[in-house]
Protein backbone atom coordinates (compact mmCIF):
# COMPACT_ATOMS: atom_id res chain seq x y z
CA UNK A 1 0.00 0.00 0.00
CA UNK A 2 1.58 3.40 -1.21
CA UNK A 3 1.95 6.08 1.44
CA UNK A 4 -0.43 8.43 -0.68
CA UNK A 5 -3.23 5.90 0.10
CA UNK A 6 -2.97 5.84 3.45
CA UNK A 7 -5.12 8.22 6.03
CA UNK A 8 -3.50 11.24 7.61
CA UNK A 9 -3.58 9.31 10.56
CA UNK A 10 -1.70 6.17 9.64
CA UNK A 11 0.29 8.72 8.04
CA UNK A 12 1.72 10.45 10.78
CA UNK A 13 1.97 7.30 12.77
CA UNK A 14 3.72 5.38 10.67
CA UNK A 15 6.21 8.45 10.93
CA UNK A 16 6.42 8.45 14.68
CA UNK A 17 7.01 4.95 14.64
CA UNK A 18 9.75 5.18 11.68
CA UNK A 19 11.55 8.37 13.86
CA UNK A 20 10.99 6.79 17.47
CA UNK A 21 10.50 3.13 17.17
CA UNK A 22 13.43 2.03 15.51
CA UNK A 23 17.47 2.04 15.52
CA UNK A 24 18.28 2.88 18.54
CA UNK A 25 15.30 3.04 20.41
CA UNK A 26 15.73 -1.28 19.62
CA UNK A 27 19.20 -0.71 21.14
CA UNK A 28 18.12 0.15 24.66
CA UNK A 29 18.55 -3.12 26.76
CA UNK A 30 21.79 -4.52 23.86
CA UNK A 31 25.14 -5.77 25.95
CA UNK A 32 26.33 -4.02 22.68
CA UNK A 33 25.85 -2.76 19.25
CA UNK A 34 27.61 -0.55 16.54
CA UNK A 35 27.14 0.53 12.51
CA UNK A 36 27.01 -0.64 9.65
CA UNK A 37 26.31 1.77 7.29
CA UNK A 38 22.64 2.29 7.67
CA UNK A 39 22.31 -0.60 10.01
CA UNK A 40 22.48 -0.73 13.90
CA UNK A 41 23.72 -4.24 14.96
CA UNK A 42 23.04 -5.47 19.02
CA UNK A 43 24.05 -8.32 20.35
CA UNK A 44 21.73 -9.03 23.62
CA UNK A 45 23.05 -12.40 24.96
CA UNK A 46 23.69 -15.07 22.35
CA UNK A 47 21.11 -13.07 20.15
CA UNK A 48 21.85 -10.86 17.27
CA UNK A 49 19.81 -8.10 16.31
CA UNK A 50 19.23 -5.67 13.32
CA UNK A 51 17.71 -2.29 13.13
CA UNK A 52 17.34 0.53 10.43
CA UNK A 53 15.08 2.96 9.65
CA UNK A 54 15.39 2.92 5.86
CA UNK A 55 17.37 1.33 3.36
CA UNK A 56 16.27 3.64 0.54
CA UNK A 57 19.03 3.78 -2.38
CA UNK A 58 20.42 0.80 -1.68
CA UNK A 59 19.89 -2.08 -4.32
CA UNK A 60 21.84 -4.64 -6.18
CA UNK A 61 25.48 -5.56 -4.95
CA UNK A 62 25.57 -2.88 -2.42
CA UNK A 63 22.79 -4.44 -0.30
CA UNK A 64 23.78 -7.80 -1.27
CA UNK A 65 27.38 -7.31 0.28
CA UNK A 66 25.70 -5.30 3.53
CA UNK A 67 23.83 -8.57 3.74
CA UNK A 68 27.09 -10.73 3.41
CA UNK A 69 28.83 -8.43 5.73
CA UNK A 70 26.22 -8.66 8.63
CA UNK A 71 25.93 -12.66 8.21
CA UNK A 72 30.37 -12.68 8.78
CA UNK A 73 30.22 -10.09 11.53
CA UNK A 74 27.85 -12.44 13.85
CA UNK A 75 28.93 -15.62 12.24
CA UNK A 76 32.61 -13.96 13.60
CA UNK A 77 31.17 -14.02 17.28
CA UNK A 78 30.96 -17.57 18.49
CA UNK A 79 28.60 -16.35 21.28
CA UNK A 80 26.30 -15.58 18.92
CA UNK A 81 23.14 -18.54 18.04
CA UNK A 82 21.49 -16.44 15.84
CA UNK A 83 20.20 -13.07 14.65
CA UNK A 84 17.42 -11.22 13.57
CA UNK A 85 17.08 -8.72 10.61
CA UNK A 86 13.61 -7.40 11.10
CA UNK A 87 11.79 -6.32 8.14
CA UNK A 88 9.01 -4.25 8.04
CA UNK A 89 5.86 -4.24 5.64
CA UNK A 90 6.66 -0.67 4.07
CA UNK A 91 10.25 -0.54 3.39
CA UNK A 92 11.99 -0.42 0.72
CA UNK A 93 13.57 -2.06 -1.70
CA UNK A 94 10.79 -4.62 -2.73
CA UNK A 95 13.63 -7.29 -3.11
CA UNK A 96 14.75 -7.30 0.45
CA UNK A 97 13.32 -10.18 1.62
CA UNK A 98 13.68 -12.19 -1.62
CA UNK A 99 17.57 -11.43 -1.06
CA UNK A 100 17.85 -12.25 2.69
CA UNK A 101 16.20 -15.84 1.84
CA UNK A 102 18.80 -16.03 -1.05
CA UNK A 103 21.55 -15.24 1.75
CA UNK A 104 20.08 -18.36 3.96
CA UNK A 105 18.08 -15.96 6.51
CA UNK A 106 14.57 -17.77 7.31
CA UNK A 107 11.38 -15.75 7.86
CA UNK A 108 9.63 -16.21 11.25
CA UNK A 109 5.60 -15.27 11.83
CA UNK A 110 4.55 -11.82 10.76
CA UNK A 111 3.29 -9.38 13.60
CA UNK A 112 1.19 -6.46 12.93
CA UNK A 113 2.68 -3.49 14.08
CA UNK A 114 -0.02 -1.46 16.57
CA UNK A 115 0.49 2.23 17.60
CA UNK A 116 -1.81 4.93 18.91
CA UNK A 117 -2.41 7.40 21.82
CA UNK A 118 -2.59 6.47 25.17
CA UNK A 119 -5.29 7.90 26.25
CA UNK A 120 -7.66 6.08 23.96
CA UNK A 121 -6.41 2.75 26.09
CA UNK A 122 -7.03 4.59 29.35
CA UNK A 123 -10.70 3.00 29.59
CA UNK A 124 -12.71 1.76 32.57
CA UNK A 125 -12.64 -2.09 32.05
CA UNK A 126 -14.99 -4.39 34.41
CA UNK A 127 -13.27 -7.36 35.72
CA UNK A 128 -14.47 -10.60 37.09
CA UNK A 129 -15.10 -11.22 40.35
CA UNK A 130 -11.73 -11.81 42.66
CA UNK A 131 -9.39 -10.90 39.54
CA UNK A 132 -7.19 -7.58 41.35
CA UNK A 133 -4.51 -5.80 39.08
CA UNK A 134 -0.75 -4.98 40.94
CA UNK A 135 2.63 -3.97 39.18
CA UNK A 136 4.79 -6.19 41.02
CA UNK A 137 8.39 -4.62 39.81
CA UNK A 138 8.22 -1.85 42.05
CA UNK A 139 8.27 -3.48 45.66
CA UNK A 140 11.49 -4.17 47.70
CA UNK A 141 11.30 -8.22 47.28
CA UNK A 142 9.25 -8.95 43.63
CA UNK A 143 11.15 -11.62 43.06
CA UNK A 144 8.78 -14.06 44.30
CA UNK A 145 5.86 -12.60 42.61
CA UNK A 146 7.95 -12.63 39.50
CA UNK A 147 8.69 -16.66 39.62
CA UNK A 148 4.69 -16.36 39.52
CA UNK A 149 4.33 -13.90 36.86
CA UNK A 150 6.84 -15.78 34.71
CA UNK A 151 4.80 -19.40 35.71
CA UNK A 152 1.62 -17.52 34.37
CA UNK A 153 4.03 -16.18 31.27
CA UNK A 154 4.62 -20.37 30.89
CA UNK A 155 1.29 -21.49 30.89
CA UNK A 156 -0.05 -18.56 28.70
CA UNK A 157 2.11 -18.99 25.52
CA UNK A 158 3.48 -22.96 26.04
CA UNK A 159 6.98 -22.28 26.39
CA UNK A 160 9.45 -21.58 29.30
CA UNK A 161 10.75 -18.08 31.03
CA UNK A 162 13.27 -17.53 33.27
CA UNK A 163 12.71 -15.79 36.11
CA UNK A 164 16.30 -14.26 36.01
CA UNK A 165 15.94 -13.26 33.04
CA UNK A 166 13.03 -11.12 33.65
CA UNK A 167 14.94 -9.82 36.88
CA UNK A 168 17.68 -8.91 34.56
CA UNK A 169 15.53 -6.63 32.51
CA UNK A 170 14.09 -4.91 35.28
CA UNK A 171 17.35 -3.95 37.06
CA UNK A 172 19.13 -3.08 33.67
CA UNK A 173 16.06 -0.85 32.30
CA UNK A 174 16.60 1.35 35.29
CA UNK A 175 13.08 2.34 36.18
CA UNK A 176 12.05 2.48 32.24
CA UNK A 177 10.26 -0.97 32.66
CA UNK A 178 7.09 -2.02 34.08
CA UNK A 179 5.57 -5.47 35.29
CA UNK A 180 1.93 -6.33 35.66
CA UNK A 181 -0.31 -8.88 36.87
CA UNK A 182 -3.91 -9.43 36.93
CA UNK A 183 -4.74 -12.45 39.81
CA UNK A 184 -6.70 -14.09 42.07
CA UNK A 185 -6.41 -15.18 45.84
CA UNK A 186 -4.23 -18.24 43.88
CA UNK A 187 -2.75 -17.86 41.11
CA UNK A 188 -1.22 -14.87 38.37
CA UNK A 189 -3.62 -15.05 35.33
CA UNK A 190 -2.51 -12.22 33.01
CA UNK A 191 0.40 -10.60 32.77
CA UNK A 192 2.33 -7.77 30.88
CA UNK A 193 5.02 -5.25 30.68
CA UNK A 194 5.07 -1.48 30.12
CA UNK A 195 8.74 -0.44 28.42
CA UNK A 196 9.03 3.71 28.31
CA UNK A 197 11.42 4.76 25.49
CA UNK A 198 13.83 7.65 26.48
CA UNK A 199 14.33 10.50 24.59
CA UNK A 200 10.80 9.61 22.81
CA UNK A 201 6.86 10.46 23.03
CA UNK A 202 6.44 6.22 23.04
CA UNK A 203 6.47 3.39 25.53
CA UNK A 204 5.53 -0.38 24.45
CA UNK A 205 3.42 -2.92 25.36
CA UNK A 206 4.88 -6.68 25.70
CA UNK A 207 4.32 -9.87 26.99
CA UNK A 208 0.74 -9.61 27.32
CA UNK A 209 -0.52 -13.72 28.28
CA UNK A 210 -3.79 -14.70 30.01
CA UNK A 211 -4.09 -17.99 30.95
CA UNK A 212 -5.93 -20.41 28.19
CA UNK A 213 -9.17 -20.51 31.38
CA UNK A 214 -9.43 -17.10 31.58
CA UNK A 215 -9.48 -15.86 28.05
CA UNK A 216 -12.21 -13.72 26.63
CA UNK A 217 -13.35 -12.24 29.99
CA UNK A 218 -11.85 -8.97 29.82
CA UNK A 219 -8.78 -9.02 31.86
CA UNK A 220 -6.26 -8.64 28.70
CA UNK A 221 -8.11 -5.45 28.35
CA UNK A 222 -7.93 -4.16 31.66
CA UNK A 223 -4.19 -4.86 32.16
CA UNK A 224 -3.49 -3.10 29.13
CA UNK A 225 -5.66 0.01 30.58
CA UNK A 226 -3.92 0.48 33.37
CA UNK A 227 -0.71 -0.21 31.24
CA UNK A 228 -1.93 3.09 29.81
CA UNK A 229 -3.00 4.69 32.67
CA UNK A 230 0.61 4.62 34.47
CA UNK A 231 2.08 5.61 30.93
CA UNK A 232 -0.04 8.66 30.80
CA UNK A 233 1.76 9.50 34.24
CA UNK A 234 4.82 9.57 33.02
CA UNK A 235 4.09 11.93 30.02
CA UNK A 236 4.26 8.65 27.11
CA UNK A 237 2.03 9.75 24.30
CA UNK A 238 1.66 6.77 22.21
CA UNK A 239 1.83 3.23 23.05
CA UNK A 240 3.26 0.59 21.04
CA UNK A 241 3.22 -3.06 20.24
CA UNK A 242 3.99 -5.57 18.00
CA UNK A 243 0.73 -8.07 17.87
CA UNK A 244 0.13 -11.47 16.56
CA UNK A 245 -3.51 -12.25 15.18
CA UNK A 246 -4.53 -12.94 18.81
CA UNK A 247 -4.07 -9.87 20.55
CA UNK A 248 -4.24 -7.11 17.59
CA UNK A 249 -8.32 -7.65 17.71
CA UNK A 250 -8.08 -6.40 21.18
CA UNK A 251 -5.84 -3.86 20.77
CA UNK A 252 -7.21 -2.66 18.07
CA UNK A 253 -10.99 -2.15 19.82
CA UNK A 254 -9.07 -0.13 22.68
CA UNK A 255 -7.99 1.80 20.68
CA UNK A 256 -4.07 1.16 18.97
CA UNK A 257 -4.34 1.15 14.73
CA UNK A 258 -2.21 -0.85 12.44
CA UNK A 259 0.31 1.11 11.04
CA UNK A 260 2.75 -2.11 9.22
CA UNK A 261 3.50 -5.18 9.77
CA UNK A 262 7.00 -6.93 10.72
CA UNK A 263 8.47 -9.73 9.34
CA UNK A 264 11.82 -11.12 11.38
CA UNK A 265 14.38 -12.71 9.30
CA UNK A 266 16.27 -15.39 11.22
CA UNK A 267 20.44 -16.74 10.51
CA UNK A 268 21.08 -19.80 13.03
CA UNK A 269 24.84 -20.63 13.34
CA UNK A 270 25.10 -24.40 11.53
Amino acid sequence: MSTASLSPEIQTLRAVYDAQLREEAEMMSADAFDRAGPLWRGTFGNRGFVSYRSLDGLAGQALEGLIAQTIAHYAADPQIAFFEWKTRGHDAPADLTQRLRAHGLHADDPETVMLGEARRLDQPVHLPAGVTLRRIDDQAQPYPDVVRAVRAQELAFGRPFEADNFMRHMEQSAGRAELWVAETSEEVVCVGRLEVIPNTECAGLWGGGTLPGWRGRGIYRALTAARARSALQRGVRYLHSDCTEFSRPILERSGLIPVTTSTPYLWRRA
